[in-house]
């Protein structure tokens, strides 16, 4: 069964594909300029001691972002 959550509640390794991305204007732009967009394949590899900022592989790189920031990205997982 599939289950849409945000990104921010992921647990290490776990993967899945981005369906949406909530927020709108700069932030938005941002988050998609950096390759997070809808369809791609996305898994957490990791968190700071304090749970923030987040680690992500997403195509052939990582990227760091911070849980306010992965509060507005949706992501299918199988439950």
């Amino acid at each position: 069964m599939k289950q849409i959550i945000s990104l921010r509640q992921m647990a290490n390794d776990q993967s899945g594909i981005i369906r949406k991305i909530k927020p709108g204007g700069e932030m938005a732009r941002r988050i998609r300029e950096m390759g997070i967009v809808p369809g791609a394949q996305i898994m957490i590899i990791g968190r700071a001691p304090l749970k923030d900022p987040v680690a992500v592989k997403l195509k052939d790189f990582t990227l760091t972002l911070r849980n306010n920031e992965a509060d507005y990205i949706l992501v299918e997982i199988d439950a």
